[in-house]
Parts: C-alpha cells; structure tokens; sequence
C-alpha cells in the first residue's frame, strides 16, 4: 500500500521517491516536497500560516474572510 506523505511547510503532497525527510533531536519528522520549503521552516524559522505561498496561509486567509462575511 502506497502512503501518501504531505510536506511539513506547504502542504502539497509528495510523490514516492521524491522530497526530503528530516528528523529533529527529539524525533519528530518533517518531510518536505522541495529544498525552499526545507530552507524557510528549519533555516529561517517561518511559520507556514504567515507566508503567502503556503496552502496553509490559504486556508487561514479563507477562514478570515468567511466571519468578516458574518459579522457583515
């Protein structure tokens, strides 16, 4: 059975035999679809629901418009 693995930061899926694993010190896995995603989660420290590219960001962005269109 195939498993379908998601990168840690932007979300897309990842295809058997590609991406990157990545173990922390405390044993917890990220994978990762591409070396930018790599570079801004462990690198650079960003969080995926700041940045603008993230499926992530797109789901908080359309969560925020939905209870503006509430309170209207």
């Amino acid at each position: 059975m195939v498993e379908i693995r998601k990168c840690s930061f932007c979300g897309k899926e990842i295809e058997m035999g590609t991406g990157k694993m990545y173990v922390k010190k405390d044993g917890t896995v990220l994978n990762f679809c591409a070396s930018k995603c790599q570079k801004n989660m462990v690198d650079l420290k960003r969080v995926p629901r700041k940045t603008a590219w993230t499926e992530k960001f797109a789901t908080e962005k359309a969560a925020k418009l939905k209870a503006a269109e509430k309170k209207e």
